[in-house]
């Protein structure tokens, strides 16, 4: 069983709609939306939820008013200004959740059992049935936390679903920079694709995300989207990736086929009438593929 992670260093590259190209060229494949933050690959593949679960990342603090004797313990012991001291006199302390960082060291020093320390729910993750193949993906909540926790999560059930039904390929749809939900994203992957434009943010951000799959030591590959927008820098981007040791796995032009698509949540190797960057992205699919699943594969 082989894992590819598909990640950029910005968002807006078209990395979930390269993950749409490939799902739709591997169907079969086990498919993870790891991009909890702002997930929208089921956009294109129109999963049919087949399970649900809640996600919890943590824990929070909270007062009970009827236990609490005012003693202001908690307040002494917190480090995040998280515990608000009563309007009155021998009133009720409370806590901003905002504020509270889930440590727990209110509710471990409070002698008077009045401060509860409850597991949040923070969001949601789901087992779907989409026209390419299983997929594991979720939604956290608005404004939430641990997103890495939850990343971890939908690559666990991709997994399981992969060994239980003895799929050889899981495609992930990874988070955008380098921050702890692409962290969770790619540790322990086989590969990753790193999809990027052509603009001087574009090929200082791939520089970044490739370091980071370099620390982790996975082998990465490239490819340039919208490379004609700038074929200057999607050339010194080819020749760069080429020096460092990644594959480059190709470009892609700028096609409004991507927006046809999309309006018929489709994927571009799946539009009607084809399109010119659809043969592109079969191409680079190839590429990546081969090195994927070539046992010799050196890790960087």
């Amino acid at each position: 069983m082989k894992e590819l992670v598909v990640i950029s260093g910005k968002g807006g590259t078209g990395k979930t709609s390269v993950v749409a190209c490939l799902a739709a060229l591997e169907s079969g494949a086990v498919l993870a939306d790891c991009d909890v933050d702002a997930a929208d690959l089921h956009l294109v593949l129109e999963p049919q939820i087949k399970h649900r679960e809640d996600f919890s990342g943590g824990r929070l603090a909270r007062v009970e008013p009827d236990l609490c004797t005012s003693c202001g313990r908690c307040l002494e012991v917190c480090r995040f200004g998280a515990v608000i001291a009563p309007g009155e006199p021998g009133g009720a302390f409370s806590i901003d959740p905002i504020l509270c960082e889930g440590c727990g060291v209110c509710h471990y020093f409070c002698e008077f059992g009045a401060i509860p320390f409850e597991e949040q729910v923070n969001g949601e993750w789901y087992i779907s049935d989409t026209r390419h193949g299983p997929m594991a993906h979720a939604r956290l909540g608005v404004a939430e936390e641990n997103s890495g926790k939850l990343v971890s999560v939908v690559r666990r059930e991709a997994r399981r679903i992969a060994e239980e039904q003895g799929r050889e390929l899981i495609i992930v749809d990874g988070s955008p920079g380098i921050g702890c939900p692409v962290i969770a994203s790619i540790t322990g992957a086989d590969m990753v694709l790193i999809v990027t434009e052509p603009t001087l943010s574009g090929e200082h951000d791939l520089g970044r995300v490739a370091a980071l799959a370099r620390h982790f030591e996975i082998p990465a590959a490239v490819c340039v989207n919208k490379a004609d927008i700038n074929p200057e820098i999607a050339d010194r981007i080819r020749a760069r990736s080429q020096e460092n040791g990644l594959l480059f796995a190709g470009t892609i032009l700028y096609d409004t086929g991507f927006t046809r698509a999309q309006l018929q949540a489709r994927s571009l190797v799946e539009i009607e009438g084809g399109s010119p960057a659809a043969d592109t992205v079969r191409g680079i699919w190839s590429a990546v593929r081969a090195r994927l699943f070539d046992a010799g594969n050196p890790s960087q």
